[in-house]
């Protein structure tokens, strides 16, 4: 699989249909892959967090979630082919599911919210093989119960709705321990696909201006994460310029 060295991290340079098709090599092999998705807010967050860069950089499959990595991708001379978003990867990987009868588990967010999510996918593809579902309100306690849960259901797939950067510690602490070939980590996806949150129409999100788009949804509780993380990302990106055209030098 062709690769980009972006920020220290390998990142998929391939598409959605051949990422497609490195998931289910993943599955039929039964090699355990953790899942990870790159953007600007998680640059952000690995430039101040050492032990979540160290855990992304260990995943085998990471993919260009934002069209900032895109941009980026570009200016640092190593062009990816497109972005990969995590929700377009997650409905497509639940369509090749019902297709090749990969057992499903959903993981996270309200109880109501998943509990819609797993009624839509099951109302779209009726085949759909469903190993389970759990909300992601838990504590520390409950760990050991529900790796078990996820373990003794025989999933492929696990999908797993927390916010960063619970979910790659989670991940990366349970991650094998469930016997789950491919689990990825999908943010806030779920409550995309139960509309507690809605999506940016295509034309922003082909012009990358979904951030601004959620943005302007909740300017209070967003203005740090975009306005201030996208600042810091464009500085990142600059200094990573900059250690190119000195190494060639």
């Amino acid at each position: 699989m062709k690769t980009s060295n972006l920020f220290d991290c390998e990142v998929a340079s391939i598409n959605l249909n051949e990422t497609l098709k490195v998931v289910e090599n993943i599955i039929d092999t039964k090699t355990y892959t953790q899942h990870v998705v790159l953007n600007a807010g998680k640059v952000v967050l690995m430039k101040k967090d050492s032990e979540l860069k160290s855990i992304i950089k260990n995943c085998s499959l990471i993919n260009a979630d934002g069209q900032s990595i895109v941009w980026a991708s570009k200016i640092l001379g190593s062009p990816l082919p497109e972005r990969v978003t995590g929700i377009d990867l997650m409905e497509k990987i639940i369509e090749l599911a019902a297709e090749k009868s990969y057992g499903i588990y959903f993981f996270g967010a309200k109880e109501e919210v998943v509990q819609k999510v797993v009624n839509h996918y099951k109302e779209i593809y009726p085949g759909l093989k469903l190993c389970g579902y759990r909300n992601g309100y838990f504590s520390n306690e409950e760990n050991g119960e529900i790796v078990d849960s996820i373990k003794a259901s025989n999933a492929d797939i696990l999908l797993v709705a927390f916010s960063s950067p619970k979910k790659e510690y989670w991940l990366s602490k349970y991650g094998e321990e469930m016997g789950v070939p491919f689990v990825m980590g999908v943010g806030g996806s779920f409550d995309v696909v139960a509309g507690v949150t809605k999506r940016a129409p295509k034309w922003m999100q082909k012009l990358g201006l979904e951030w601004f788009y959620r943005f302007a949804q909740e300017p209070k509780r967003m203005w740090k994460r975009y306005l201030v993380g996208n600042t810091k990302f464009i500085i990142y990106t600059l200094q990573e310029k900059l250690k190119v055209l000195t190494k060639r030098i």
